[in-house]
């Protein structure tokens, strides 16, 4: 999950998103889905401009997908989206709970 704070120039930052950073997104191996959050309103703190949450099988696929070239070129392309100060990333794997028992 990366968490963008609000960039200088929104405008400019979601046009890169959508026409350079996507397709790289996109192109990484053992990606099954993406997701694009806005309307992000914090419970407490700051709002965030934008969430992606990128979803693989397992904690090894997203390790495996990020060390390979295409998740290098991702990885690197998160500079020219906003100054490191203003993103935050995290890596989790989750747990579906059975809400009936």
């Amino acid at each position: 999950m990366v968490l963008f704070e609000t960039p200088d120039d929104p405008e400019a930052f979601d046009r890169y998103y959508r026409e350079h950073h996507i397709p790289l997104i996109k192109a990484l191996p053992h990606l099954r889905s993406l997701k694009l959050s806005r309307e992000v309103s914090p419970v407490r703190g700051e709002p965030y401009h934008f969430i992606s949450t990128l979803e693989f099988d397992d904690m090894a696929a997203l390790k495996d997908s990020f060390a390979s070239p295409e998740g290098g070129a991702a990885a690197r392309d998160v500079a020219n989206l906003a100054g490191p100060d203003k993103i935050r990333s995290v890596i989790f794997e989750t747990e579906d709970v059975d809400l009936t028992a």
